[in-house]
């Protein structure tokens, strides 16, 4: 794939896309309608007040994600993914028609029981939704396919919610126009969803537990085995809850603080909603397709300083009037709201990407359903704490909209600190990545001859500093780097080394107890499926040339037998933190984004492996580029 666009010319992902779009779309054609229908209508329908029955409707839609989550990620991974699929997309048609019969009749009662049953489709769809992506899409197509999936959402939420609205307002056929919309459209979803090719069953052996209560304990109790996943599904509940303060609350911001009407909420909406969209999508470019951690801290910065700023954008603004669409855009002072809520959609998008490939990546594939479904049971009570955050801070303490929207800023700080200081990996990577995307362009030759499973050695020609951050950098599956000591203790690196578990070694003449402890920890990690990657050389070049091979690799091998791997480091050789013209770091930069390539070649069979054989691989592979 050259990019992540080439998916939606395949059959394996294309028919898929467009049924969780459809999907998407229609729950907010429905809901929209609805809302709409309630606020000018509900005199005619019932004696509840309008503002209980909007909470009401918010209330049955998300209720579903508590009661069957756990349920449906269990049947997501018990059964065959797209045969789930067509039931419940058949469904959709059957619930359309009770929102129909609601609509035509003005049936309240009806047109909740549909709400509540689209909020248990969007339940039961969940799980199958994030899950289908690993096994249906390669790895390096992982973040492209979770960047259009969210792209895709993100619009269908908007063109739906717009649709209904102004399907709604149509008299006096508005309510009909809905009907045969919302049923024409679960139709066309139902039809997509035959021709999504099969994804098997993950755990056929599973047995079912109907409890909803006892299972959801028991998946967020799995879930919780894993710190990593559990705090990626924390973060990504964390953007649900900033997303949905702040997506709330735009409608009654335009009015009362930017003096708008409802085309400006409209616009407002589409700028919020393209931001993720642009963000999501530059994922795959800024990530070369693989899941980088050092975009979720990214985000995370964008969400609060955009968040920050769109306070000040307002701050003591008083609207004398209500704003046309173009009397909003003629005035200056918009802008920069404008630019924040694009900038907090942007900064989303490289959020939330990031994180729901790696949940993806993490989880164990028989549990990959089930532990998405945690994440929709987590997001769901983090959306019911925004909204109780909201109507405490609104009515209670008597803030201001815009002071609702600081605190969630604050607040997305606070938040994105603690997870970064529990899981330092996402804050290693965001300097790595920063570091290497401002000095390096780096090209990748012959990455698929490195495993995606399974253990092995890499061997590496060692020209720099900074080669422990070029290959990391370069190579998909996070090696565990085996680097002289007084290497692994250099400043602020160390914490990246540390962090990313480098192994250090010492010779046997400066530290026999730390060599020994070395060859432990190889053992270790090859046994448990890793990858090591080590420099034979034993030393940083000082004139550019190779030297030869130490026999360290053969004792390594004869522990634990696994292929070798040889890799060229090409490029670095007159970088700073080389060692031509001088000592490391004591000249400036040659310039900005220099060229480097990692040049894999064919794995040894450990039978074959010797520290002359390999040396030998590796030089072909450098050739003359340095």
């Amino acid at each position: 794939m050259h990019n992540q666009f080439d998916l939606l010319k395949t059959k394996r992902f294309l028919p898929f896309f467009c049924t969780q779009f459809l999907g998407a779309f229609n729950d907010n054609v429905f809901k929209q309608s609805l809302i709409i229908l309630l606020a000018f209508n509900a005199a005619t329908m019932t004696t509840l007040n309008p503002t209980i029955l909007t909470n009401l409707c918010a209330g049955l839609f998300i209720l579903p994600f508590f009661l069957f989550s756990a349920t449906a990620g269990q049947l997501a991974d018990k059964y065959e993914k797209t045969f789930l699929i067509k039931i419940i997309k058949g469904c959709e048609i059957a619930i359309m028609l009770i929102a129909a019969i609601g609509f035509h009749f003005q049936q309240l009662a009806l047109l909740l029981l549909a709400l509540f049953l689209m909020g248990t489709h969007s339940t039961a769809f969940g799980p199958i939704k994030y899950a289908i992506l690993p096994q249906t899409l390669t790895k390096n197509e992982l973040v492209g396919g979770n960047a259009l999936v969210e792209t895709g959402t993100s619009l269908a939420i908007l063109l739906g919610s717009m649709l209904g609205g102004f399907l709604i307002a149509i008299k006096p056929d508005g309510r009909e126009l809905v009907s045969w919309t919302v049923l024409a459209i679960a139709a066309l979803g139902f039809l997509s969803s035959w021709q999504i090719p099969r994804a098997e069953s993950a755990n056929k052996d599973l047995k079912i537990n109907w409890n909803p209560i006892t299972e959801t304990w028991r998946n967020i109790q799995f879930i919780r085995q894993n710190r990593t996943v559990l705090l990626s599904i924390l973060g990504i509940s964390w953007f649900w809850f900033y997303g949905a303060t702040f997506l709330t609350q735009i409608p009654s911001y335009t009015k009362q603080v930017l003096g708008g009407d409802e085309h400006v909420v409209t616009f407002l909406l589409t700028i919020f909603s393209v931001g993720i969209g642009i963000g999501s999508l530059l994922c795959e470019k800024l990530s070369d397709k693989r899941v980088e951690l050092g975009l979720v801290p990214f985000g995370s910065i964008g969400l609060t300083c955009f968040g920050v700023d769109l306070y000040f954008a307002t701050h003591g603004l008083q609207p004398e009037a209500t704003s046309t669409f173009w009397v909003f855009i003629d005035n200056p002072i918009h802008y920069r709201v404008i630019f924040d809520l694009f900038g907090i959609g942007l900064f989303g998008g490289f959020y939330i990407v990031p994180l729901y490939a790696l949940v993806q990546t993490r989880s164990e594939a028989s549990h990959r359903a089930r532990t998405i479904a945690g994440n929709n049971i987590i997001n769901a009570f983090f959306m019911v704490c925004s909204a109780l955050m909201a109507v405490i801070l609104l009515s209670l303490l008597k803030f201001t909209i815009s002071d609702l929207f600081l605190t969630t800023a604050i607040l997305s700080a606070i938040v994105s600190l603690y997870i970064y200081s529990v899981v330092p990996e996402f804050f290693m990577r965001f300097l790595v990545w920063i570091f290497l995307s401002l000095f390096y362009k780096i090209k990748k030759t012959n990455l698929q001859h490195i495993p995606d499973e399974g253990a092995c050695i890499l061997v590496c020609n060692h020209v720099s500093f900074y080669d422990a951050l070029i290959l990391s950098a370069a190579i998909r599956r996070p090696p565990r780097f085996v680097m002289y000591h007084t290497i692994f203790k250099t400043p602020i690196l160390s914490f990246i080394f540390r962090t990313a578990k480098a192994i250090p070694i010492a010779p046997a003449k400066e530290d026999p107890a730390l060599l020994e402890q070395a060859y432990a920890d190889i053992a270790q990690a090859l046994k448990d499926g890793e990858i090591v990657c080590i420099f034979p050389e034993g030393r940083i070049t000082d004139n550019g040339e190779m030297y030869p091979f130490k026999n360290g690799i053969m004792r390594m091998i004869e522990t634990t037998p696994v292929p070798v791997i040889p890799i060229a480091l090409r490029g670095m050789w007159g970088s700073i933190s080389s060692r031509k013209d001088g000592a490391a770091f004591s000249k400036l930069p040659r310039r900005l984004r220099s060229p480097v390539e990692v040049h894999v070649g064919n794995a040894v069979m450990p039978t074959d492996v010797t520290p002359e054989l390999l040396q030998s691989r590796v030089q072909t592979l450098r050739g003359d580029w340095r």
